[in-house]
């Protein structure tokens, strides 16, 4: 009884973490909902299920209500993480939308914060609640449906205007969003070395909250410059007539999608879904997400018991986590703002950026085992290149399918992302951990039955799954490498010409 009751156990916290995958990853339903939807609309539903999600699991876990079975916790947990799918479709779509010539630098900065949102949670949670852990499942249930609520009007599409001053401003978002990666890092290594009182986690929260709402003071500066340049206005251009009436355009016929669907514009133009989800490039891009999202998933769910298995202290384990929580925020403005650059300079494609992504993230897992400390540079690697992979996905799928149907799309372009991990993490790393604690149990002449949980001990128990997520990760580059060629001729172009001729000027 008790080897197949921990068995179940096991098996419950696979589950419960697949799901959690699944909801984060699973961004179609907000995508569909955003086409026929506004955006208020979207942040509102995205708070209730954040809300209603994260609240039912406070519920069972504070013993409020009966205990639930593990898919209803499942689909509680499933709930509450695809809320952010939602705060992304609402939040990135119309960011994208609003700055079509910046948008590789506007994922990054997006991507970056989200990233290091959870670090923000917890310094805002130890300064409210102190050391009470069901009551962190609460403020994740509360707070962000809160923001979302608070702010729901004033993320909206506006027509895109060419600011003078635009790149600064972003330059400035990032100059901040970097000094709170460094102060949440230096705090959080600070906490694990030294006893904080709660006055302490309530300045560190203030300080936090402070370097989030930085970026106001310069919007608010850059609104004041924008309402001085509109007070003294430059003469309006000549009006030009118009030969023939603007409803000439509306008379083409439209046809149904899906006989359209192998009639593909050009690239970068507007996709229909359908056009898109049947596109050699989405399925190749798609292709290199499975096999780089994936792999990178695992690897991150597994640091922590691989720490422990080489037998490092609990601190340094959290360690590990941290580095893979600040190092992934690095990777996601990094690779943002350094893909945009490289577009506009030296025309190089964006998808040659995912494959040295994919390329660092290979040295990262055959890193892990090698010499006693190298789980530290894996760490920071895997984290690095994982936090990359999102801004570049996201960026190559808008400009290669256009805006229109931007929401659905981007969407789509991580929905494997949790089938890898399913594959690759309880399939496939499980299998073989589970196989090398057997082997370790026969060296000592036992056999399954004789313990209640299988534990492998050393660095043999990860290494081959480890390697095979190399091999993997390789692929996903050679498929990312094709997806180069294919478009390097597109990329030649000015991509965002028809961005900035549609723009208007202050």
């Amino acid at each position: 009884m008790g080897s197949s009751t921990t068995t179940r156990g096991l098996k419950a916290d696979e589950l419960l973490g697949f799901s959690k995958d699944l909801g984060a990853n699973v961004g179609v339903f907000s995508g569909l909902i955003a086409e026929v939807t506004p955006t208020w609309f979207v942040l509102l539903l995205g708070a209730a299920f954040n809300f209603g999600g994260y609240f039912m699991i406070w519920l069972a876990v504070t013993g409020r209500i009966a205990k639930p079975k593990v898919w209803q916790m499942c689909v509680y947990i499933c709930i509450g993480a695809n809320s952010q799918n939602f705060a992304d479709t609402g939040a990135l779509v119309t960011s994208v939308k609003n700055f079509p010539e910046s948008r590789g630098s506007m994922l990054g900065l997006l991507k970056g914060f989200t990233g290091l949102s959870g670090a923000v949670m917890i310094q805002i949670y130890l300064a409210v609640y102190g050391n009470d852990s069901k009551s962190l499942i609460l403020l994740i249930g509360w707070l962000p449906a809160a923001i979302s609520v608070v702010f729901v009007y004033t993320i909206r599409t506006m027509k895109p205007v060419k600011h003078p001053n635009e790149m600064n401003v972003f330059y400035q978002f990032l100059g901040a969003s970097v000094v709170l990666a460094v102060f949440l890092m230096a705090v959080t290594l600070a906490e694990k070395l030294v006893t904080f009182s709660r006055a302490a986690f309530a300045g560190v929260a203030t300080v936090v909250c402070f370097l989030v709402f930085s970026p106001l003071f310069t919007c608010i500066r850059e609104e004041l410059l924008v309402w001085n340049i509109q007070k003294h206005p430059i003469d309006p251009p000549t009006e030009i007539t118009v030969a023939e009436p603007r409803q000439m355009i509306d008379e083409k016929v439209v046809k149904s999608c899906f006989l359209t669907i192998f009639d593909k514009p050009e690239r970068g133009e507007d996709y229909t879904i359908l056009q898109a989800l049947t596109s050699i490039d989405m399925w190749v891009l798609f292709l290199s997400t499975f096999c780089g999202l994936g792999p990178s998933l695992t690897a991150v769910d597994n640091l922590g018991q691989i720490g422990e298995l080489l037998g490092y202290p609990n601190k340094t384990i959290t360690s590990f986590v941290s580095l893979v929580s600040i190092w992934n925020f690095f990777g996601r403005v990094f690779f943002g703002f350094v893909s945009e650059t490289m577009i506009v300079k030296y025309k190089l494609p964006r998808p040659l950026m995912m494959t040295m992504v994919l390329l660092i993230a290979c040295i990262g897992y055959l890193l892990a085992f090698p010499v006693p400390g190298s789980l530290y540079a894996t760490s920071i690697i895997i984290g690095f290149s994982f936090g990359a992979q999102l801004p570049l996905i996201f960026a190559i799928i808008s400009e290669l399918f256009g805006l229109k149907y931007y929401s659905t799309l981007f969407n789509c372009g991580q929905l494997l992302s949790p089938l890898g991990s399913y594959i690759f993490n309880m399939r496939l790393t499980g299998v073989l951990y589970d196989r090398e604690a057997i082997k370790d149990l026969a060296k000592k002449g036992l056999t399954r039955s004789s313990v209640k949980s299988l534990t492998c001990i050393g660095t043999h128990c990860y290494r081959l799954s480890f390697i095979i997520l190399a091999v993997v990760t390789f692929f996903g580059a050679l498929s990312s490498l094709i997806l180069v060629l294919r478009t390097r001729k597109y990329y030649r172009s000015d991509i965002y010409k028809k961005y900035r001729e549609n723009a208007e000027s202050l």
